[in-house]
């Protein structure tokens, strides 16, 4: 098999029908067979991710078993000049796993062996298709788990989590993914293995690491993950605060933390969002307050006490109108399955739903629900509203019925303005979910074109053939250019009605 320019050139000029002809035949001599999938009743599976809004049919979709398989999958691509996605679980809420119509789709779910848990280092070194919550029940007998726990985590996968840098419910206290990561192995886009940080406090040379959490497949496929583990707290409780304005419960948040409170969790719902999960778990939520705090405290019993008094002090004081205290384990669990089940639950009430993803300064929380609303009357759209209050990391649910062309296009524009709204109060586009294709034009709006090049520069050292996920996350100069030429309702464009790669 020839790597030579003439040869890439032959594949890119291709017909989709001979490119497929031709990967499928170079594959088949490093893969088994049934690890090589390309009919189209096959491939529709991988068609997206969360994010359903966008779909794609994968060229080839192949499953290694091997770390082996994945380097000669990769060496070969390259040769051919063939793109690949990497794809976890394909729980992601931006399309980063959104399939490329001319490349290879490389499933990584069968690498899914936890390979060591040290109690004594408190760490756990695991492959990148484990599960997240595999993670803690692995470390379990050892009094251990690992913190960051995104609503999707009996799913999501540790590979997509250092993709995207998942968060969770307990991000507040305990970090993000990038806090919680000591080391990442695995190949760049040519097949030569790498290996970012280190199971030491530090690594020489740059922090690569933080370059790579977050970068949604760009610059290197992750295979092997090492992770901190943390100790399981003697005891943790929960409350719930309603508030018979969501404005006072925004300022809640921002009065918790100004008392120089850190809760194990900081979670925010309003009506809307409420009465969904309400109908769908029956955790005993307060459906007639028009926002619900959920705060939670762990520790030693001694602390948790002293904490759940001063945050019930501190919400009282900024308008709470009931309290509810957990007063057992399996209550507090009950509290916080609404919470963790809010994304099945808005899909009972609504055909789709788009999930956006922004942070904003927590003092901006109260103002920010009132944009919102605003918004939503603007769109004739429904839109509950639940985030991870404490870091001001929004989850807006917009509701709609993508069978309707002019119900998905209001949705993206809603999600559109929210973005821009959260840039324009000081905050980001993404908390957690990433950029993908989803935000690709809001990247404009959020960076110069100076930081667009050099995110772009950083691309090419890593991948300078551009074949690892491309087209996600960084917008090219020329998109953004014709993006800023474009408003609609004093706002921009969003994603689909420019062109996708």
């Amino acid at each position: 098999m020839s790597g030579s320019p003439s040869s890439r050139a032959a594949a890119a000029s291709a017909s989709p029908a001979a490119l497929q002809t031709r990967v499928v035949e170079a594959l088949s001599a490093v893969l088994p067979r049934h690890a090589i999938l390309f009919r189209k009743e096959e491939t529709g599976p991988f068609e997206c991710d969360g994010l359903t809004a966008y779909r794609a049919q994968p060229l080839v979709v192949v499953l290694p078993e091997t770390e082996s398989q994945v380097a000669d999958v990769l060496r070969t691509c390259h040769a051919l000049g063939v793109p690949v996605v990497s794809r976890g679980a394909g729980t992601g809420l931006s399309g980063g796993a959104l399939p490329h119509e001319r490349g290879v789709t490389l499933s990584l779910a069968r690498l899914n062996r936890i390979v060591s848990v040290d109690r004594i280092a408190c760490t756990a070194t695991v492959q990148c298709g484990v599960r997240n919550a595999a993670i803690s029940e692995a470390a379990a007998p050892h009094g251990l788990y690992y913190a960051p726990d995104p609503s999707s985590q009996i799913a999501c996968t540790i590979g997509g989590n250092v993709a995207e840098n998942a968060g969770g419910v307990h991000c507040l206290k305990y970090g993000l993914t990038l806090h919680n990561v000591l080391r990442v192995r695995g190949y760049l886009a040519d097949g030569e293995p790498v290996e970012f940080g280190s199971e030491a406090l530090d690594a020489p040379g740059l922090d690569l690491l933080s370059a790579v959490i977050g970068s949604e497949g760009m610059l290197a496929v992750t295979l092997e993950v090492t992770v901190k583990l943390v100790p399981k707290p003697l005891l943790a409780r929960a409350i719930l605060a309603s508030f018979d304005d969501v404005r006072k419960a925004g300022n809640a948040v921002a009065a918790l933390i100004g008392a120089g409170i850190i809760p194990a969790g900081l979670e925010m719902m309003d009506k809307p969002m409420t009465a969904a999960v309400e109908d769908f778990v029956h955790a005993g939520y307060d459906l007639d307050a028009h926002a619900i705090l959920i705060c939670e405290s762990d520790g030693t019993p001694e602390e948790v006490e002293e904490e759940i008094a001063r945050m019930v002090a501190v919400m009282e004081g900024a308008g709470a109108t009931r309290f509810d205290i957990s007063t057992s384990e399996a209550e507090r669990l009950k509290f916080w399955s609404g919470r963790m089940n809010a994304f099945p639950a808005s899909g009972r009430i609504s055909p789709d739903y788009l999930c956006m993803d922004s942070t904003i300064p927590r003092r901006k929380l109260a103002e920010m629900l009132g944009r919102i609303g605003e918004m939503s009357v603007s769109y004739g759209l429904r839109c509950c509203n639940v985030f991870h209050a404490g870091d001001g990391n929004l989850h807006p649910m917009i509701l709609f019925d993508a069978n309707d062309p002019d119900q998905l296009q209001r949705a993206e524009r809603f999600g559109a303005e929210i973005l821009e709204t959260s840039v324009e109060m000081g905050g980001s586009i993404t908390g957690e979910h990433g950029v993908g294709v989803e935000k690709l034009n809001s990247m404009c709006v959020q960076f110069t074109q100076e930081e667009r090049e050099q995110m772009l520069r950083l691309k090419e050292a890593f991948d300078p053939r551009s074949l690892l996920n491309p087209g996600k996350a960084i917008p090219t100069l020329n998109r953004c250019a014709e993006y800023g030429r474009m408003t609609v309702r004093g706002g921009r464009l969003p994603f689909a009605d420019l062109p996708r790669f």
